[in-house]
């Protein structure tokens, strides 16, 4: 309660007045994500603290300015109403609701038809300790590239018996895939992410007059993304290293002397000494349970984002050609991709083809429906998969389904009620033009994850502040297209996974938690630490240095050189300790 007096006292008193107040956002405006955020961790539940949250942005959108009256309450209610309907008939939201219930289903399906037991009992050939299990995990996220949502679904589902057996506490598995999962994806040249990013800067770019395509400002830009690939150098140490501290270290403790959820808690079944020589003579087919699905539901997926892809790029060409018949070529837009120019074998015809799908959550729901068919027909053909047991499959997905998707809407509705509030823009707005050129790009850092954290939403953080502040950035650079420009893009898209990253209304969040079976309050709670020690990392060791003009790379091997100091430090006082 001390902690949001504070913030909405700081917010009133730096809230711009006048007509710019109307503009750009009233203080009040950060109430309902910071409501949302400070209820979920004092009641540990996300639920209420979410639509508690969304009722209040509904009467902050009319009740201000008339408290006094009835119509002004009843128009703040049609509002709540107005955001949750708004949220469930976006054609966009709805494909990706429609992903989760066949996903479950087909978990469901893939461990009753022995699937993932045969693969545990492959993969327990090589992962022989609580080491190699993390570093399994964080390997296969970063293998599951193309998208966050699969990335998170199946890495977590597939390893959370695995970690199980070798006594990794749930919260770890979250955070290894959290961790691999939207920072992978964020910084990957083939992936679903990259269209929406590059578009964002060709537009901005396009905008201020600058000379360069939106792929080769990302390209730019991707040296300076320090968040990420700190984030990924720190899973892979702090597993080597063996140390934990913070709410981690006692989740960790505690699963190391049996603290892990009985079998019933879990969707997974457990892989004991008993179930290994009870499936040692099927590991082959049962293996194949699992195996066939997965990979049915990644190539349908690469299949879909191709041919999505391609059609987007075919179809801008020839609308491109149309229009150049009829028009003067100084007024013609730029040139699109030609696709059939392109090598088929060459990395750049993958990263447009994928980069260029725009209807990816589509397709994506279409590869789970796909999935789940081939394991119902796995399950019958391999196992011992009949009706009956299908059905109990299905009615345990649906409901293992039901929560996310609550929490989903719930989390969107609050985006929604944000967007009303304009609450990203008040952030900008307040904190933007109070810095110098060599200080921007690491304020910047700071406002895309606080509005990123607020709002659960990387997406809008990265469109609010990419045409907001990179032109700002644009001008301290003296309207030229320089360092400040090309670190405030990295601090942008960065910060906005950060924040995403430790929101507990973030989506990627929320599937995260939910794939490993662990609470994602709890999830939210382990994490945090590790998420701000490498933001922190990122933003003292690398964005000030390298804004100052130290080079992107020493930026970087600075502050790895700091992170494994820090674990040196910890490994040292836990012999002290010892002794």
């Amino acid at each position: 309660m001390v902690i949001f007096g504070i913030v909405c006292a700081l917010a009133a008193r730096l809230a711009p007045l006048g007509e710019q107040g109307a503009e750009t956002g009233m203080w009040y405006s950060i109430v309902p994500p910071l409501l949302a955020i400070v209820l979920a961790f004092l009641t540990h539940h996300v639920l209420p603290s979410l639509g508690i949250a969304i009722v209040v942005g509904g009467m902050l959108t009319a009740v201000p300015q008339n408290p006094a009256s009835a119509a002004a309450w009843l128009e703040g209610f049609k509002t709540v109403g107005a955001h949750l309907a708004n949220t469930v008939t976006d054609k966009t939201n709805l494909t990706i609701l429609a992903f989760v219930p066949p996903i479950f289903v087909m978990v469901e399906v893939v461990i009753a038809s022995g699937g993932f037991r045969g693969i545990i009992l492959w993969l327990l050939k090589w992962v022989k300790g609580r080491k190699s299990a993390q570093a399994a995990t964080a390997l296969m996220g970063i293998l599951c590239f193309i998208d966050d949502y699969t990335n998170a679904i199946i890495v977590g589902s597939m390893m959370q018996p695995i970690t199980d057996r070798f006594r990794v506490s749930r919260e770890k598995l979250a955070f290894l895939v959290d961790a691999t999962s939207a920072p992978i994806a964020g910084l990957a040249v083939v992936s679903t992410w990259i269209a929406y990013e590059v578009s964002l800067l060709g537009a901005v770019g396009q905008e201020l007059g600058i000379e360069k395509s939106g792929y080769s400002m990302f390209f730019d830009a991707l040296s300076f993304r320090f968040y990420c690939l700190l984030m990924i150098v720190f899973v892979f140490v702090h597993i080597l290293a063996g140390r934990d501290f913070g709410p981690m270290k006692n989740s960790e403790d505690l699963a190391k002397t049996g603290g892990l959820p009985e079998e019933g808690e879990t969707s997974s079944p457990k892989v004991t000494a008993d179930s290994r020589a009870t499936t040692a003579a099927q590991g082959s087919g049962r293996a194949l349970n699992a195996l066939i699905p997965l990979a049915g539901l990644l190539l349908f997926h690469f299949t879909g984002l191709w041919f999505d892809g391609t059609s987007k790029l075919e179809k801008d060409m020839l609308e491109w050609q149309t229009q150049s018949l009829t028009t003067a070529v100084e007024n013609m837009p730029p040139r699109p991709v030609d696709i059939d120019s392109l090598s088929p074998a060459s990395w750049i015809y993958w990263r447009e083809v994928i980069g260029h799908a725009h209807n990816s959550p589509l397709v994506l729901a279409c590869a789970a429906l796909f999935g789940l068919t081939l394991a119902l027909l796995c399950g019958r053909l391999f196992g011992s998969l009949d009706i009956a047991i299908a059905y109990r499959c299905f009615c345990r997905g649906v409901w293992r389904a039901a929560i996310p998707i609550v929490i989903l809407i719930l989390a969107w509705s609050l985006k929604n009620c944000c967007d009303s509030l304009k609450t990203g823009k008040f952030l900008t707005t307040i904190l933007a033009d109070r810095v110098s050129p060599y200080w921007f790009p690491p304020i910047l850092f700071l406002v895309a994850s606080v509005t990123s954290f607020a709002t659960g939403t990387s997406y809008g953080t990265m469109a609010i502040l990419i045409p907001t502040a990179i032109p700002i950035a644009f001008a301290l650079d003296g309207q030229a297209y320089g360092l400040t420009t090309m670190i405030s893009v990295g601090a942008v898209l960065d910060g906005a996974i950060f924040g995403d990253h430790c929101s507990p209304i973030s989506d990627t969040t929320i599937m995260s938690s939910i794939a490993s079976s662990c609470d994602l309050i709890e999830h939210v709670r382990t994490q945090l630490p590790y998420s701000l020690f490498v933001a922190g990392l990122a933003l003292v060791c690398a964005y000030l240095p390298s804004a100052l003009g130290l080079a992107p790379g020493w930026s970087f091997l600075l502050a790895v050189l700091i992170m494994g100091c820090f674990f040196a430090a910890l490994a040292q006082g836990k012999r002290r300790t010892s002794r």
